[in-house]
């Protein structure tokens, strides 16, 4: 709530014009209908949004009679012609300018029987004095006509049960205004005011609604690259771009727009596109495609869309006409979506023919060894995918050679398997025992989880008489490969928490392999796990191969392009290294900064021509003078290197400028204890 002190008068700029104005009025000026382009995100404000509002208005409403309340900035363009009239195009306001419609649609609604000039004065808010069958607030086409049917009280039949967040929002506000109270909101309304910034025809729309965005719930990026896409064609074209191509985009993709889009880039530039407390995937988009004139637009949009197809099909496997495809693609979404750039374009190759049948379910195989090897040993499967797209797009043994460089070792796995409980373990299971379908099955634990005192592994000896020693020994085997098998859902109560000699006589009616073996056992012992987790570790890498290429252990190395780029010197920087392979050599680098000042160093000696090119399109870090205060270093022949930048600057330097000299993929550091846990 303001003090009461009066706004400052408009300003105007060259393109921009910006007035301070009471929002009541602005809305009720006779000659003013407010359309929403095609690209606006929908609305989605919720009850909480709602009650806000709505007491911020009460609030002003009790206050002194000078008192104003601020609802922020509305940005629109100049009056522009759309459907033969002219209109104000809303860029930026559209969810508080649809609250406030849909509070005096109940204001009205509530008292229009028995305060008529009160409920005239709220109805040149809602429509225009020359067509009261059109709200003047004209939303989004796709949901037009549930908004007017619920501001103009026009129900259908049906509307009932209709769901849709104007109708909960209106039913709010109608629940919440009494028609003795009526005089009293609208005193309230009449107190908000908020600043219109009209753009001219030359403004940039896309950059002034980044700026207002800035702060605030940030638009999502997927909702920032509908706007950049859409802003600036015409109302036929974004209507024919919005009908063509995004419309199916969301239909395919759905709650998982966004992890397409990232997903997408990280597929199509082969590095890691940042998500966490910045605008990445918009910024990665806008740096892929910075020029989108209608006919290349068209060209991209078609290419988006056809990838959006193949999305669906990672989401949806079913939808696969081949069995083995389809089969191995829910295999893939057992460990998530992690792995999703890369098999866009293994199934993009797919269909145009460029892969053969045979060689994608062979790609497939590999990125689930990879993956469940890696969980097995405890490495983290992240940050992997990036290296894959890069590798497939050279070639198909590019690929398999990054994949084996980084899938463990049979060694290491069967050490993993032994000691360590077991991951995924339905799908693996369900594998290894010949590809079933785990949908009728359930995970048994030979030895419970939690034995009862009476639980016995032999028919003679208790759980209660067993020593300390040979209990924590059970438990420490309980969750590995030789503990576990699958049960017919409909036998499991029959072994639920029973002893082993109970468990054999239920196992061997069972129609898995695997589970009826364990029936051969008379007694279930420590060496009787050891025994068969040896035996099916046996079958597990035969399942779960490591592509037959020469054996590489990169000591968990993390090529230089995907290393993680951090703001500022956040804690530990000074030691976030182990060391760092070039071409084959050893660095002992702790650091960002020893790195950025080496490479540089180093290239300068050795690819200079690259140093000289990159510096010169990025404007930095070399210069032919110390121009201003800071930490230099010369390179030597009067260029001079600049060290004051931050740690997230000379990362993305040194990646860039190895990538231009060609020597990306051969650079690799090796991220100390601290440097992983680094925030």
């Amino acid at each position: 709530m303001s003090s009461g002190t009066e706004l400052a008068p408009s300003v105007a700029a060259t393109h921009v014009a910006a007035t301070a104005v009471a929002t009541i009025a602005w809305l009720s000026a006779s000659d003013r209908t407010i359309v929403v382009p095609v690209y606006q995100r929908q609305y989605r404000w919720d009850i909480g949004g709602c009650e806000q509002l709505l007491g911020d208005i009460r609030a002003v409403a009790d206050a002194g009679a000078d008192q104003t309340h601020f609802i922020g900035s509305i940005l629109s363009t100049a009056p522009a012609p759309v459907d033969g009239d002219a209109h104000l195009v809303l860029i930026d306001g559209q969810q508080r300018i649809t609250t406030l419609m849909l509070l005096v649609a109940a204001l009205h609604h509530t008292l229009r029987d028995d305060d008529p000039a009160l409920a005239a004065d709220l109805e040149r808010v809602l429509v225009r004095a020359d067509d009261p069958a059109r709200t003047k607030l004209r939303p989004h086409r796709a949901w037009a006509e549930i908004f007017e049917s619920v501001v103009l009280d026009r129900r259908a039949a049906g509307d009932e049960t209709r769901e849709s967040r104007f109708d909960d929002n209106y039913a709010f506000f109608r629940s919440q205004v009494r028609p003795d109270e009526a005089a009293h909101i609208w005193r309230g309304l009449q107190r908000l005011e908020h600043v219109a910034i009209t753009l001219g025809p030359e403004a940039n729309a896309q950059q002034t609604f980044e700026s207002l965005n800035s702060t605030g719930e940030p638009l999502r990026d997927h909702e920032l690259i509908h706007n950049y896409v859409l802003m600036g064609l015409s109302h036929a074209e974004q209507n024919e771009i919005e009908d063509e191509y995004w419309v199916p985009i969301e239909r395919n993709t759905g709650e998982q727009i966004g992890d397409f889009w990232r997903h997408y880039l990280v597929m199509l530039t082969g590095r890691e596109v940042t998500i966490a407390g910045e605008r990445g995937v918009y910024d990665t988009f806008r740096a892929e495609f910075p020029h989108l004139g209608f006919a290349t637009l068209r060209e991209r949009a078609a290419q988006w869309r056809a990838f959006s197809e193949i999305y669906r099909l990672l989401l949806e496997p079913q939808r696969s006409a081949d069995a083995a495809v389809q089969r191995h693609l829910a295999y893939l979404n057992t460990f998530g979506r992690g792995m999703y750039p890369l098999v866009l374009r293994l199934l993009d190759e797919y269909g145009r023919g460029d892969l053969s049948r045979e060689e994608l379910v062979v790609s497939l195989e590999h990125v689930q060894s990879l993956v469940l090897r890696r969980t097995v040993v405890g490495q983290s499967p992240d940050r992997l995918v990036a290296r894959l797209c890069r590798a497939a797009a050279i070639s198909r043994d590019e690929l398999v050679h990054a994949i084996a460089r980084i899938t463990p070792s049979d060694e290491r796995t069967r050490v993993g398997l032994k000691y360590s409980a077991l991951p995924h373990p339905m799908y693996v299971l369900g594998r290894l025992s010949g590809d079933v379908d785990i949908a009728h099955l359930d995970l048994e634990h030979v030895v419970p989880l939690a034995p009862s005192d009476d639980w016995t592994p032999d028919g003679t000896r208790r759980w209660a008489d067993l020593s300390d020693d040979e209990q924590n020994s059970f438990r420490a085997l309980t969750a590995t490969l030789g503990n576990l098998t699958l049960i017919e859902q409909t036998m499991f109560d029959g072994v639920f928490d029973r002893s082993f000699p109970d468990k054999r006589g239920v196992y061997a009616d069972s129609t898995i392999p695997l589970t009826r073996a364990i029936a051969a056992d008379e007694a279930w012992s420590t060496g009787a796990i050891a025994t068969r987790t040896r035996e099916l570790t046996d079958l597990f890498l035969t399942v779960w191969k490591r592509p037959a290429v020469v054996g590489i252990d990169d000591d968990n190395l993390t090529p230089i392009l995907d290393a993680r780029r951090r703001r500022g010197w956040p804690r530990g920087w000074q030691r976030e290294f182990d060391y760092v392979e070039f071409r084959g050599e050893h660095w002992e680098v702790p650091d960002v900064r020893y790195l950025f000042n080496r490479i540089f160093k180093r290239l300068w000696a050795d690819s200079r021509q690259s140093v000289v090119d990159f510096s010169a399109r990025r404007g930095g870090p070399v210069y032919p003078a110390k121009a201003w205060n800071g930490p230099w270093d010369e390179l030597g022949d009067g260029q001079y290197l600049y060290m004051g930048w931050d740690s997230k600057y000379m990362l993305t330097a040194v990646q860039g400028v190895l990538d231009e000299a060609g020597w990306a993929s051969e650079v690799f550091v090796k991220y100390s204890y601290i440097g992983n846990a680094m925030n």
